[in-house]
């Protein structure tokens, strides 16, 4: 097995995320990506009030939640939402 081959395999996709939370003071998008932290990932407010952050995905299943001042929010323009441990949901990207 080439290590370094298999590396350069590993390809991350530019994916952007949006939240419409308008009235939010901070939203941060959690996840896998970042083991669920609430600081790694802060969101821009845009002009019209909503957030956005751009973030290089690799190409595999990953779970995330916003963080709306401090609360989980499900993203409604996910692919699905599922059922995790203790039956709280998050939302699903799926990049292949």
């Amino acid at each position: 097995m080439n290590l370094i081959h298999d590396e350069l395999n590993v390809t991350a996709e530019p994916i952007i995320f949006h939240c419409a939370a308008t009235q939010a003071a901070t939203v941060c998008l959690i996840g896998d990506f970042n083991n669920w932290s609430a600081t790694t990932h802060p969101m821009k407010r845009q002009a019209d009030g909503s957030w956005f952050l751009q973030l290089p995905l690799t190409r595999r299943r990953h779970y995330y939640q916003f963080l709306v001042d401090g609360e989980p929010v499900l993203d409604p323009e996910a692919m699905c939402v599922i059922r995790k441990e203790r039956d709280s949901k998050v939302s699903l990207i799926a990049l292949s």
